[in-house]
């Protein structure tokens, strides 16, 4: 099969499209032929350069979110069929001591981080972690929504307990993980307002149901959004850029008792913090990259149901993974880069 191969570590450069070896399907596994796997600046681009926490064994394919269809199924498996359309799980069960151990889940490894992933023809993977993919969804919608969808869902109704007229403030609203706490806000009845660093994606996070947008790089976000809420602040904030300049006006848009939720920090993440407002408005930051036990397939169900919208930039073939990881780096386009190995 055809993969997308790290040997080094380094600048998008180092990803050479060549052949190597389909896996072979274990007893308890499933082989998917991948139509679908997105590009993400830390998962990805971060474990390309060595510059995310775990450092994968070379050689090694990047791919933590494909979508496909299975194509084989080991002796053990009854509960997956081939055919069957499905998306594919970050989270790898795995019996090392090292590994990270998730509630409700036990130990896993990372998909495309410590275990090939899919910048690939095929994955190999165990029929466990495997989930089908509602008919209404194509594979590119589906690798999105299955990468970010079952985290905003934690982090809107787990961390945040968002409920009808709470104010709700999104860092990053036109990404990924943005446009779906966005829609998962209004879902849950927030009034939710998007902050994005561009027009464009200002405008974008009124078209997946902001109710207010600010460019924070025109605006003084934290004015904005006390005006818009009347001094109050708002209750949570999503904030996944962690920028020093931008975190200070996120921070500061808290209302009392109000909390932060952060799964990334792609701007860096060192930043300031007033502690005196931290305890004084009773304030909490919080972590919160996963998804809730069953949110997977809770989120997935839930998209076949009712329309998320997705913001996909541009889908291109895996041949040119080294020019979407550019493309990533550099900021530009308006949503989600997806690599389809069945293109080219």
């Amino acid at each position: 099969m055809k993969a997308a191969v790290i040997h080094e570590f380094g600048g998008p450069e180092v990803l050479k499209y060549e052949e190597v070896e389909t896996p072979n399907v274990g007893p308890n596994d499933v082989l998917v032929k991948v139509h679908a796997v997105s590009v993400n600046r830390t998962l990805d681009l971060e474990v390309r350069a060595n510059k995310y926490a775990r450092t994968p064994t070379l050689p090694h394919v990047l791919g933590v979110d494909p979508s496909g269809v299975i194509e084989a199924v080991g002796n053990n498996v009854t509960d997956r069929q081939i055919g069957e359309r499905v998306y594919v799980s970050l989270f790898v069960p795995s019996d090392d001591p090292a590994a990270i151990k998730l509630p409700g889940v036990g130990g896993v490894d990372f998909l495309g981080v410590n275990v090939w992933g899919g910048y690939a023809d095929y994955v190999k993977i165990p029929a466990s972690v495997v989930y089908p993919i509602p008919d209404n969804l194509g594979f590119h919608d589906a690798t999105v929504i299955g990468r970010h969808l079952a985290t905003a869902i934690n982090q809107v109704e787990g961390v945040g307990n968002i409920t009808e007229g709470d104010w709700v403030l999104v860092m990053g609203a036109a990404g990924g993980l943005g446009s779906a706490a966005v829609q998962v806000a209004k879902m849950n009845g927030a009034n939710v307002i998007g902050a994005a660093g561009a027009d464009d994606r200002v405008e974008a996070a009124l078209e997946v149901g902001a109710d207010y947008a600010i460019n924070y790089r025109k605006q003084e976000l934290s004015e904005e959004v006390l005006r818009i809420t009347e001094g109050q602040g708002v209750k949570l904030v999503c904030e996944n850029i962690g920028d020093p300049e931008l975190f200070i006006g996120a921070f500061n848009s808290m209302g009392r008792g109000a909390k932060m939720v952060t799964a990334g920090a792609h701007a860096g993440g060192k930043v300031s913090l007033d502690l005196w407002k931290l305890y004084l408005f009773q304030l909490q930051i919080i972590g919160e990259p996963r998804e809730q036990p069953g949110g997977l397939e809770k989120a997935l169900k839930l998209a076949g149901e009712r329309t998320f919208k997705t913001l996909i930039d541009r889908v291109m073939p895996l041949s040119e993974a080294a020019t979407a990881h550019r493309i990533v780096a550099d900021r530009g386009g308006l949503g989600k880069v997806i690599l389809d190995p069945t293109l080219g």
